[in-house]
C-alpha cells in the first residue's frame, strides 16, 4: 500500500502547514513533484542545501507563527545539525517545524539492513539514532493515509508544544506515482528549451575524458555523473584507477579534488561536478579557485537529475561568471563538444586554475549501470594510481 502525495499534502494543509522547503530525494520524488505542481510560488522552495532549508523554515515561523515542512534525504541530516542544535532547538530559539526524511539504507522492523547502495548503508543505520541524539521526536510513516494523518497531527502538536523540530521518517515506496494536474503551472524554461541541440551529460563526459592527460586524476561528483564515468571506463577497458567516485557527500567533490591538487601540485587534477552539487556548497569555489593545477568542470543541466529531475536555479545563472568572481583565473561556458574541446585544450595548457561550465540536457539512458567496484576498492585503486603515476 502507498499514499497518494496529494492526500498527504491535503493532510498537511489541514494542520496549517503552508510552506515547504528542502533538497530533493529519490524516495520523496513523488511528494516533491506534488509540491512543485500544487503549491503557489513562494510556498515551495528547492533549497541549495538542507541547512538552508532549515533557515527558510525558521524565517517562515518567525513571520507567520506557523510551522514549515522541510524535506530531505537522510544523508542531509548532517547538514541540519548546526542550524537545528544552535538555532531551532527548544533550548535556543525554539522553532517548531516538521522534517520529512527519506530513509535510504533503511532497517527492517527486526533491525536487519535492507539492501541499498554502499553510500547509504551507514547513514541508514544511524538515521534514527541521529534524531534521538538531537532530542527530536519522530515517527516512521505509515503507508495508510489515515494513520499517516494521525502521525502528522501528533508530531505537529508535539512541535508546537515543545517549540522545536519533529521528524517523519519515510521508507522506500511509501508514496504512489504522482500524476500532474492538467491545470498545473507551466514549469520554468529548462536549458534544453533554451538550447534544444544540447548534448547528453554522458556524451560530454566522454568528450572530457578523451582530452585528459593519462596521468590526470579525476574526481567525479555523486549520482549519474559517477555512474556514467564508470560505464565509460568499463566500455573502453581503460581501468578505473584514475577516477575517484564521490558516491555520497553531495557538494564536496571539488574540495576532495582540491585536497589532491594541494598534495600533488605537479599533477593535473580534474573535478567533474554537477550544478546541484555546486550550488549546495558554493562557498567552496573560493578555495578551489586558488589551486593552479585544478580544472573544475560543472555539467549544468539545471536539474537534480539523480533524484527525479527537479529543477535547480542553475539554469538561470551564469555559473562561469560566478566562478570568475570566486577567483578562478580563467572560465568558460560551452554548449557543444567542439567548444568543450577548445576550452579543455586551452585550460590544460595554461597552468592556471580553471572552470568550465558545460551546458547539457537532462536525463540518462535507461540501462545505465552502477559501479561494480566497492568504495573500498575504488579508494585502493585510486591511491595506487596516484602513487604510481607520481613516481613514473
Amino acid at each position: 500500500m502507498m499514499i497518494d502525495a496529494e492526500d498527504f499534502l491535503t493532510a498537511l494543509h489541514a494542520e496549517q502547514v503552508q510552506f515547504f522547503a528542502g533538497v530533493p530525494d529519490s524516495l520523496l520524488k513523488e511528494l516533491c513533484a506534488c509540491f512543485s505542481d500544487r503549491l503557489a510560488t513562494g510556498q515551495h522552495v528547492i533549497a541549495a542545501n538542507e541547512g538552508g532549508a532549515i533557515g527558510l523554515a525558521i524565517g517562515h515561523y518567525l513571520a507567520t507563527n506557523q510551522p514549515a515542512l522541510v524535506y530531505m534525504q537522510n544523508s542531509g541530516l548532517g547538514n541540519v545539525v548546526n542550524p537545528i542544535a544552535s538555532l531551532a532547538d527548544p533550548q535556543v530559539y525554539g522553532i517548531p517545524m516538521l522534517l520529512v526524511v527519506g530513509w535510504r539504507g533503511e532497517l527492517s522492523a527486526d533491525g536487519a539492513q535492507i539492501h541499498d547502495e554502499p553510500q547509504h548503508v551507514k547513514q541508514g543505520q544511524i538515521t534514527l539514532p541521529q534524531l534521538e541524539v538531537m532530542g527530536m521526536p519522530y515517527q516512521v510513516m505509515s503507508t495508510e493515509i489515515d494513520t499517516a494523518q494521525q502521525q502528522l497531527q501528533t508530531l505537529l502538536s508535539q512541535a508546537m508544544k515543545r517549540q522545536g523540530p519533529v521528524a517523519l521518517v519515510v521508507r522506500k515506496q511509501s508514496f504512489a506515482p504522482y500524476k500532474k494536474t492538467s491545470a498545473a503551472t507551466q514549469p520554468a524554461a529548462t536549458l534544453a528549451d533554451k538550447l534544444p541541440a544540447l548534448q547528453s551529460r554522458e556524451h560530454m563526459i566522454e568528450a572530457i575524458v578523451a582530452d585528459l592527460p593519462q596521468d590526470a586524476a579525476v574526481v567525479a561528483t555523486t549520482g549519474m555523473a559517477s555512474r556514467e564515468l564508470f560505464e565509460l571506463r568499463k566500455a573502453q577497458q581503460a581501468g578505473h584507477g584514475r577516477d575517484f567516485l564521490t558516491v555520497g557527500g553531495m557538494g564536496h567533490a571539488s574540495q576532495i579534488a582540491c585536497g589532491i591538487a594541494l598534495a600533488q601540485p605537479e599533477r593535473q587534477v580534474v573535478c567533474i561536478d554537477g550544478d546541484g552539487a555546486l550550488l549546495m556548497h558554493m562557498g567552496s569555489l573560493t578555495i578551489s579557485a586558488q589551486q593552479s593545477n585544478l580544472l573544475h568542470i560543472v555539467l549544468n543541466n539545471g536539474a537534480h537529475d539523480s533524484v527525479g529531475g527537479q529543477p535547480t536555479v542553475a539554469a538561470q545563472l551564469g555559473l562561469a561568471e560566478i566562478a570568475s568572481a570566486a577567483g578562478y583565473a580563467q572560465v568558460f561556458s560551452v554548449s557543444g563538444v567542439a567548444q568543450l574541446q577548445q576550452a579543455l585544450q586551452h585550460t590544460l595548457a595554461s597552468g592556471k586554475s580553471s572552470f568550465i561550465e558545460v551546458l547539457c540536457r537532462k536525463g540518462a539512458r535507461a540501462d545505465l549501470g552502477r559501479p561494480t567496484r566497492t568504495p573500498a576498492q575504488n579508494k585502493q585503486d585510486f591511491m595506487q594510481f596516484l602513487t604510481e603515476a607520481e613516481y613514473a
